[in-house]
């Protein structure tokens, strides 16, 4: 395969979770580059990453963008079981499945949800196939008003819109600092048409097992960040309602080798807001902890 084609077909990988749940990735790069697993937030899918996973593809390294279970094309979970425990189990899972071992390990790349998964995995008790991580908008800390509001969004239009226009509708209004795109065909990757309607392509009940009462859930997030030892990059969109300048700073101090590379324009959705600059940060980070 030539390089150009890293850029234009990602391959199709199928991967099994926790319980042999059956989860989509898509596949970018060399295979005998350095292992990059991206987690996508919650309510987005692996195609999040594609602009990402293709530049990094074509620099040499092997990218795996993944489907967490109850999103895009990955199963649902029949027991509804979307604990954090879980996705944790799954990440475990997949990493061995892609090869990860102490000897080779691979760099995690998570945003909010996905962050959050990421962070638990590393401080996952003989997890040594992690070599580094990088959060994306979140922190031990995070902002309770920008989280209700994520969680809020999520939570709406269960049943579903009488046109893609009303999901885009949905969409600006939730992110109004991002321009509205002139088409709606890429919204489509996260549509699905059931009897005349168009719903989220996620599992409604995703939200159940993970919403944890918020003091349990920091003390849960910052006994994990307190354990690492990793090269940690925490990426801040400078414009997010959910990681403030203060969490920020919070979270350095308490993981004190992390860096930090603020992307001034970007939101909560920091990698789709300004995806050069978010894919510079990851790469030079990448290229320097595998060095």
């Amino acid at each position: 395969m030539s390089n150009a084609n890293y850029l234009l077909e990602p391959v199709r990988l199928r991967l099994r979770g926790k319980g042999g749940i059956d989860l989509a990735a898509d596949h970018f790069g060399p295979e005998d580059g350095p292992l990059v697993v991206f987690l996508h937030g919650g309510g987005q899918t692996r195609h999040s990453w594609k602009q990402t996973g293709a530049k990094l593809g074509l620099a040499g390294m092997r990218v795996v963008t993944l489907d967490a279970r109850g999103h895009g094309d990955s199963a649902w979970a029949e027991d509804r079981d979307y604990s954090r425990a879980s996705m944790v189990a799954d990440l475990l899972a997949v990493l061995e499945q892609l090869g990860a071992t102490p000897e080779r390990p691979a760099v995690v790349v998570g945003a909010s949800m996905g962050g959050i998964t990421g962070l638990l995995t590393a401080a996952a008790p003989g997890e040594a196939g992690i070599a580094a991580l990088v959060l994306v908008d979140i922190v031990t800390r995070p902002e309770a008003e920008g989280v209700d509001r994520v969680i809020g969004f999520l939570s709406r239009h269960r049943d579903g819109f009488d046109t893609v226009e009303q999901a885009a509708d949905a969409v600006a209004a939730y992110m109004p600092h991002r321009p509205r795109p002139k088409s709606t065909d890429g919204l489509l990757r996260n549509l699905r048409e059931r009897e005349g309607r168009w719903y989220w392509h996620w599992d409604p009940d995703m939200l159940s097992g993970r919403v944890a009462d918020p003091e349990t859930m920091t003390e849960v997030m910052e006994t994990a960040a307190r354990t690492l030892t990793i090269p940690v990059l925490l990426v801040r969109g400078m414009r997010s309602d959910v990681v403030s300048p203060e969490g920020a700073a919070a979270f350095l101090e308490l993981v004190p080798h992390a860096e930090m590379v603020e992307i001034g324009g970007a939101a909560h959705t920091a990698a789709g807001d300004d995806n050069d600059a978010f894919t510079d940060a990851v790469a030079n980070f990448v290229l320097r902890v595998r060095d």
